[in-house]
């Protein structure tokens, strides 16, 4: 007879899986957590009689991999959160030119942009689990793939499509002369959705760590910090797009006071969320 199989515990939310939890037939427990495996590389592994866990590191190759794709993702949305704050307090306090200003928030989005690509390759990258045990495996390198069913592959993906669609927001921000509805059409409306895919990107980061469907309190969890702080920088920026709506009857903004604080809080949020990031890291 063969070695029976171990018993398996599966956790998440709706159709996602974002924790399994293996009990050996030896009496030791294995736990994989997606954000723990994609972005440290590791298992937790605990002995029988209730022995503290350890954690279980995938090999070399997968873990030379993911730190060097965490400093590259990490780094960009500090430089990035950085710039979008430079430019933020450009519109706010320069010399009212709003090419300086686009010209500096179009450098941000750019390192924006490197930063969610870089974080989705983490996700395709990272060492999966290979069934019962849970052992970590590497795969090949892929530079896309298509993985609807995995939370974090939608977080990433939402949030890489928000960078691009800023993108198109901060080129459109260049033109000069356009009437309110050009300005809320070409502008406006992609900012929005920018905003909402960001806050949608977010709440599935939530979804992970937490392992439901509602966010939860985790202040010693280093991850969740990153997810927290992020997600409070994707709610100024809704703020401030909301602010930056501009009335037709006038050609004014709604408030620019307003859009401009919150774009600076929030990219000082995303500067702060990339370096808690560096230190998330096998």
């Amino acid at each position: 007879m063969g070695e029976p199989e171990p018993e398996q515990r599966a956790e998440g939310a709706g159709p996602f899986t974002t924790r399994v939890t293996w009990h050996l037939p030896a009496g030791e427990t294995v736990v994989w957590e997606s954000r723990l495996a994609r972005r440290r590389g590791t298992l937790s592994v605990r002995a029988a009689k209730g022995a503290a866990g350890r954690p279980v590191p995938a090999d070399a190759v997968a873990l030379a991999r993911l730190r060097r794709l965490n400093n590259v993702a990490s780094g960009a949305f500090v430089i990035g959160g950085a710039l979008f704050a430079i430019g933020a307090a450009v519109a706010q306090f320069g010399s009212g030119d709003p090419t300086v200003s686009a010209s500096v928030y179009f450098a941000g989005g750019l390192f924006f942009n490197t930063g969610g690509y870089v974080s989705l390759l983490q996700v395709l990258n990272a060492p999966r689990h290979t069934g019962a045990g849970g052992a970590l495996a590497t795969s090949d390198w892929r530079w896309w793939g298509y993985e609807p069913m995995r939370v974090d592959w939608l977080s990433t993906v939402a949030l890489f499509a928000g960078t691009l669609v800023f993108a198109v927001n901060l080129l459109d921000s260049f033109h000069q002369g356009l009437t309110a509805q050009q300005a809320n059409r070409l502008i406006w409306a992609p900012d929005v959705i920018g905003c909402v895919l960001f806050l949608v990107s977010g709440h599935l980061g939530f979804v992970e760590i937490c392992h439901r469907s509602w966010p939860c309190w985790r202040s010693r969890s280093l991850g969740w910090w990153v997810v927290a702080v992020n997600q409070f920088g994707s709610v100024l920026f809704m703020v401030s797009a909301v602010a930056a709506f501009t009335r037709p009857a006038t050609g004014s903004l709604v408030g620019p006071g307003i859009a401009n604080w919150a774009t600076l809080a929030g990219a000082l949020c995303f500067s702060a969320g990339g370096v808690l990031q560096a230190f998330e890291r096998p």
